[in-house]
């Protein structure tokens, strides 16, 4: 039987991080969507723990992939009418001035024939995390990476369905992603500025297909760049505490956006929408904890949720929470 992790408060992560970083000490970090229970170890101790990373820089297992049969996949959708609901409150707080975006999720139940971890080892995605027997994270979206002294952060926002006829041009032309998207562009922005200095971007609103089991999806991205100061790992775990929770998976004002959040949807996010990766001793690189399936007792939960703004409609946003409930096993 594996060793128990012991979860770190916020302070202690944040102390973990900046004292194994100004040794430059080698670690693993998973952090919570509120920030309040993180797992912060060293690659061999998260190994032994079940604690298991697949992304750029960082492989600790050495999983088999095996063929297996056809994924089968049921998904048990919240209620709309539930949702209804959760989306018109949102609305209102937007409207009275309150929030200008907002990520709203929820859960849903799914039944599938493969295990946590045969999803861990076969799907399909830059960044993978697998916590034995609990939950599984193929996310496509990195939160910040670190080289030198150069910090980027690719946020996310605006998912289709590639199968749409013209599905590249409405996504790039649409005004409420677009609308959705530049928001939190300025968002990341802001939130570089206030660790970094000569803030950017580099690049604008470019779109990449993701292949799932149930055919792609297009997202849309854009790239932020700037310069951390010299000595900025003596302070890592304030850096990066300082940017939580991601803007693409809150939305903005943070503060009160967070606060709606936490009031409407209803369930406990957990390790949802929170962060993960790893620094090398010398660079860090990370993602958001999106496309996320987490066991409950005997139940599988798929998390997932999209943007809300003044111009949404509730269908449309149900619709995408939805498309994004899969596995990218094919």
């Amino acid at each position: 039987m594996r060793k128990a992790m012991d979860l770190l408060t916020r302070q202690e992560t944040i102390q973990a991080m900046n004292d194994s970083a100004a040794k430059e000490i080698p670690f693993v970090f998973l952090i919570s969507f509120t920030g309040e229970e993180n797992l912060v170890c060293s690659p061999e101790e998260a190994t032994t723990s079940g604690f298991f990373l697949d992304m750029p820089g960082m492989v600790n297992h050495d999983f088999e992939t095996k063929p297996g049969p056809g994924i089968q996949w049921l998904k048990r959708p919240p209620d709309p009418e539930g949702y209804q609901m959760a989306f018109q409150h949102v609305v209102a707080q937007i409207l009275y001035g309150n929030s200008f975006l907002l990520n709203l999720t929820q859960p849903t139940f799914v039944e599938c024939n493969y295990s946590l971890k045969d999803i861990f080892t076969g799907s399909v995605a830059p960044f993978k995390l697998y916590l034995e027997d609990k939950l599984v994270v193929f996310s496509p979206e990195r939160f910040v990476r670190i080289r030198g002294r150069t910090i980027s952060s690719n946020p996310m926002k605006g998912t289709m369905d590639a199968a749409i006829p013209g599905a590249f041009s409405l996504l790039a032309s649409d005004p409420k992603e677009d609308a959705e998207h530049n928001t939190i562009v300025d968002l990341i922005r802001n939130d570089l500025s206030m660790v970094a200095g000569n803030v950017r971007v580099k690049r604008f609103k470019y779109i990449e297909k993701i292949r799932t089991h149930q055919g792609e999806l297009l997202q849309m991205s854009s790239e932020i760049i700037g310069k951390l100061p010299v000595a900025y790992r003596e302070c890592l775990g304030d850096i990066l505490f300082r940017m939580l929770p991601a803007g693409s998976i809150c939305g903005a004002p943070k503060k009160k956006t967070v606060e709606i959040i936490l009031n409407t949807e209803g369930y406990k996010r957990g390790f949802y929408t929170g962060v993960f990766g790893h620094f090398d001793g010398i660079n860090l690189d990370s993602a958001v904890a999106i496309r996320y399936l987490e066991k409950q007792g005997e139940q599988l939960v798929f998390k997932s949720g999209g943007g809300i703004t003044f111009q949404s409609e509730w269908q449309k946003e149900y619709d995408e929470m939805q498309n994004k409930v899969y596995v990218p096993v094919y």
